[in-house]
């Protein structure tokens, strides 16, 4: 059994601890507030962007004017990994290193080349460890990143993409974790490239279409007046679109991160407080059976005094 000194210390040791995590789960609610605020004003704007983009692209006949539309036998993937540089987030970067293997023996059964970027310590640290090569890795981005920096990683994907060496990717992928509360973030895998619309996406079209479509029979679909011209405007907006969804999905991967920090410090400093009440409670027992121990000496001290 320890000794009271000993379940003094760890208490001390215990209390110093819960203060830490308290005050980075402070920290991390603080930080909460203002990257989701960041991710709901970029969502709407985002998606717009997105749904205009797929209006566009169902209109095209012919897509070999657009290069970012252009979709052809994938040999060449480019996946872009998110995580944080700091631990203590719970699942937050597991999950994600997870599904990246995952999609990664996926990829390669299917004889796949691939890149790997990493945004992220963490991200960097566990593939290097796994010993898989990494293309390109950035660490302590998101302190002070810039929408500059963006645009510079989304200018080097789209340049692969339209390339016409070796080094041409045909598929590009980003893994990520999806803010959805405080208390749930999903992964998410998002192909980004080649720039198609969904199922869903083409009957929510079909949908917000459907009363032009029912006044005018002779006509399919909705046609567009391009000026200056088609090819001009969708090949402006196609780059803008790809820096925005990299920039929206960095932005829900950093207010994922500290929602699951947040939330794992909470439950820290709960199990912080549970310790704390049963090393309190071993304390006073280990207190009482030594009180207890001392009076048994000096009775049986006087008894014997008493006796003799």
């Amino acid at each position: 059994m320890p000794s009271l000194r000993d379940i003094r210390k760890r208490i001390t040791s215990i209390k110093g601890t819960g203060k830490i995590t308290r005050a980075m789960q402070m920290v991390s609610a603080a930080k909460l507030r203002k990257a989701q605020n960041n991710v709901l004003m970029a969502r709407p704007y985002s998606n717009s962007l997105r749904s205009l983009i797929v209006s566009l692209s169902a209109g095209v006949d012919d897509k070999e004017s657009y290069p970012l539309l252009s979709v052809r036998p994938i040999q060449r993937v480019e996946v872009l990994v998110l995580t944080s540089d700091k631990g203590l987030c719970g699942a937050f970067n597991t999950n994600v290193l997870k599904d990246t293997q995952r999609l990664l023996v996926d990829l390669k059964r299917q004889g796949v080349t691939v890149n790997l970027t990493t945004i992220g310590k963490k991200a960097k640290e566990f593939f290097h460890r796994m010993g898989v090569p990494i293309r390109k890795s950035v660490v302590d981005f998101y302190k002070t990143f810039t929408y500059e920096q963006i645009q510079e990683i989304a200018n080097e994907i789209t340049t692969a993409y339209t390339a016409d060496d070796d080094n041409r990717i045909d598929e590009f992928i980003i893994v990520y974790n999806e803010f959805k509360s405080t208390l749930v973030q999903t992964v998410k895998r998002m192909r980004l490239l080649p720039i198609e619309q969904s199922p869903t996406e083409q009957s929510q079209i079909k949908q917000s279409h459907a009363p032009e479509i029912e006044k005018s029979a002779e006509t399919e679909q909705v046609k567009f007046l391009f000026e200056p011209s088609e090819v001009e405007i969708i090949n402006g907006l196609l780059p803008k679109y790809v820096e925005n969804r990299i920039y929206l999905t960095i932005l829900e991967s950093q207010v994922s991160e500290e929602a699951a920090r947040m939330v794992a410090m909470e439950n820290a400093t709960q199990n912080v407080k549970e310790m704390l009440e049963q090393l309190t409670l071993q304390y006073n027992k280990a207190r009482q059976a030594s009180i207890t121990n001392e009076l048994l000496d000096i009775v049986g001290g006087a008894a014997a005094i008493t006796s003799s």
